[in-house]
């Protein structure tokens, strides 16, 4: 059984990252026409031209496009295996990072962590951008560091998760309003104008399924995307918001919280991120302080959560 050239796997990533010979050839600093050779070397191993003339220009095959994703993965995880360990220097450190996260996590665990992130590194940047879905593609692809969430179906196999707190939901209300005065049942509560939240603009949710077996149905005034939209609503008229308590409690700030009067499952709003960065000191730090800032928020809640919701 013949083996291989594995060297050839660094060629294909330059020849399908610069889609030209010439360029691949400069990057590697090879001759054109050694690069030429290795080309050739590469579609008699594979048995497919991969790139082939267009006018001036080469394009990719399709079994190029189906290659390029892969071959750049295991060259990336063949100079990670390769490189020497680093002592990591948080003070001379000088890095961004991109944390994917639903709204409200900013608000509530953003200061604490930037705080603890500009004392322990001050040359690393946050970059935080919206969850909207639930794709682990920008992960897979390098464009997000970081993600919190909960794990599910559509998450990545390889993709890794810790577990960083349990949430649950809690019924919100502008002060003053009616609800705010009284004890919450499960006919007083459905009674109200509501506002559901749902990313794929449902008309239903796990609320509804709950309140269904005893006979109640909620009127739903408007569906908004996320709790920002659904907080700003409530706080601004007599519509009830029904959102994640820890999630969201910097946005509450001057409201009324209060127990959902029907069962409902707590979550576990989990930390994820891609292999590729397991061993990644600078990564495996950044992970730590975002476990550290939500522990804090956690414990504060813990000690606070029996005067806010009721």
């Amino acid at each position: 059984m013949s083996h291989p050239d594995l060297n050839l796997l660094v060629t294909l990533d330059v020849l399908l990252t610069e889609g030209s010979v010439t360029r691949a050839a400069k990057r590697l600093r090879l001759s054109p026409s050694a690069m030429s050779r290795a080309l050739a070397r590469l579609r008699e191993t594979t048995g497919d031209p991969l790139l082939v003339r267009a006018g001036r220009s080469l394009v990719p095959t399709p079994r190029a496009l189906e290659l390029r994703e892969r071959v750049g993965q295991l060259v990336q995880d063949a100079r990670a295996a390769l490189r020497p360990v680093e002592t990591l220097d948080l003070q001379r450190l000088v890095r961004t990072f991109t944390l994917r996260n639903r709204d409200g996590f900013v608000e509530s665990f953003g200061p604490g962590l930037i705080a603890r992130v500009g004392e322990q590194a001050p040359g690393v940047r946050l970059r935080f951008v919206p969850k909207l879905d639930k794709d682990s593609t920008p992960l897979r692809d390098g464009s997000v560091d970081l993600e919190t969430g909960v794990v599910g179906k559509t998450v990545g196999p390889e993709v890794r998760a810790q577990a960083l707190f349990r949430d649950r939901f809690v019924g919100v209300v502008r002060m003053g309003h009616p609800l705010s005065e009284v004890t919450i049942t499960p006919a007083r509560y459905a009674a109200g104008r509501h506002i559901l939240i749902s990313r794929r603009g449902l008309d239903r949710g796990p609320i509804d399924d709950a309140l269904e077996p005893l006979g109640l149905k909620r009127e739903i005034v408007t569906v908004v995307g996320g709790f920002s939209e659904a907080l700003a609503l409530a706080r601004a008229s007599d519509l009830i918001a029904s959102v994640l308590d820890r999630h969201t409690g910097a946005s509450r700030a001057g409201m009324h919280s209060f127990s959902l009067p029907v069962p409902m499952p707590e979550i576990t709003v989990s930390l994820l991120w891609h292999p590729r960065l397991d061993a990644d000191p600078a990564h495996r730090w950044l992970r730590g302080c975002v476990r550290d800032a939500c522990a804090h928020i956690y414990k504060l809640s813990e000690a606070l959560g029996t005067a806010t919701v009721r």
